[in-house]
């Protein structure tokens, strides 16, 4: 059942009941799916939701065609009203890109805080907006705001709010990996209020978001020595070289793989850790980073301990081969080389001498083995 519905009987007002039963007389629950009995406002919206979840699949198809063509002026004051949970978590997931209806919504107490994470996760920067400013709800829904946060249509300044709002109020955002890195990157910053447009330093960070490379995932090693992939890059480094340590970290979470690539590499710790860390960060990308001597020690440290990317064997590969990595995370990886590989590292002369007399002793172990099964 799609948000709880349909309703038990007992859940439902007792003026809906004969007709929004799950059990009523498929007549009565067409005839009512039509919008053919007399009930009007918010329980013509309840009804008609209602039966938009019924088993019945010609009841359930007609029900939506009345709901999606109820006239806004009979639709949008019914949702101020108050609503079952489930009947207000399956409208905001039915009218999910209709900012007149979510809107109503968004400031309904009746839309559970599910629904609500939901919207946030998505919606567009007014509606953001409008979640944003409810302080005393998203103190107790956090994971609203890790959706807001998470959303890159919301306000760089609204996010800064709000980590500076449950940070003063003890709320620990869990979902944001960054978020104590946050917190400390905007102490003793001027937090700006709510406003009803963004900022110049909103609107920059917004350019810097939608400058997409149109691919998946950036190889670094191609950024550092190819000129034509450089000159690609550029603007968007120009940006992020212009940032906070704050708007860089959130860049982290919000951006896409081109920006991982350059926040990775940031001098700062607090902004490559962040960008490590990211939960948009994909193995894939993780591999190219790895085979990069351009990352901190701890970045390296970071991915050998990933147990989640630790199935890919170029990546195990990668920091085996990358001279940067600590002799204590290669260490551990050695037992996965193949042959022709452990052949290559021990004449890697880049490499810790541990490592390469590491893989000449595997290789001539594994050459004894190979002759004494032969004998």
């Amino acid at each position: 059942m799609a948000d709880g519905l349909p309703l038990a009987v007992e859940e439902l007002p007792r003026g809906l009941r004969r007709f929004a039963d799950p059990n009523a007389p498929t007549p009565a629950k067409l005839m009512a799916a039509r919008g053919l009995v007399p009930v009007r406002g918010a329980d013509q919206v309840i009804l008609l939701t209602q039966l938009c979840a019924d088993a019945d699949a010609a009841v359930a198809e007609t029900a939506g065609k009345s709901l999606d063509e109820l006239p806004d002026a009979v639709l949008l004051p019914a949702l101020g009203q108050d609503l079952p949970g489930a009947i207000a978590a399956a409208i905001a997931r039915r009218f999910t890109k209709r900012d007149e209806v979510l809107e109503p919504l968004v400031q309904n107490a009746s839309l559970p805080d599910e629904a609500l994470e939901r919207v946030a996760r998505n919606c567009s920067e007014p509606l953001s907006e409008l979640i944003s400013v409810n302080q005393q709800r998203l103190l107790s829904a956090p994971r609203v705001v890790e959706a807001l946060y998470k959303n890159r249509n919301t306000r760089m300044s609204t996010a800064d709010r709000l980590v500076e709002l449950c940070a003063r109020n003890g709320v620990r955002l869990d979902g944001i990996p960054a978020f104590d890195i946050h917190v400390e990157a905007i102490q003793g910053q001027l937090i700006v209020e709510a406003s009803l447009e963004p900022l110049p330093s909103d609107q920059a960070f917004m350019e810097a978001i939608e400058m997409d490379d149109g691919e998946d995932a950036v190889d670094i090693d191609k950024v550092e020595k190819s000129e034509e992939v450089k000159e690609k890059f550029k603007p968007l480094s120009f940006r992020i070289a212009d940032m906070t340590t704050a708007e860089k970290v959130r860049l982290a979470v919000v951006g896409d793989a081109a920006a991982r690539s350059i926040l990775v590499r940031d001098p700062k710790r607090q902004v490559s850790q962040a960008a490590i860390s990211s939960p948009s960060m994909r193995e894939q990308e993780a591999v190219a980073i790895a085979h990069s001597k351009e990352v901190g020690e701890h970045i390296l440290r970071y991915i050998g301990g990933r147990k989640q990317w630790l199935s890919s064997y170029e990546l195990k590969k990668a920091l085996l081969f990358n001279p940067k990595t600590p002799v204590g995370i290669s260490m551990r990886f050695m037992t996965h080389l193949r042959a022709n590989d452990l052949k290559m590292l021990s004449k890697n002369k880049n490499v810790p001498g541990a490592l390469r007399r590491n893989a000449r002793q595997r290789l001539d172990l594994r050459e004894k083995k190979t002759l004494g099964k032969k004998k």
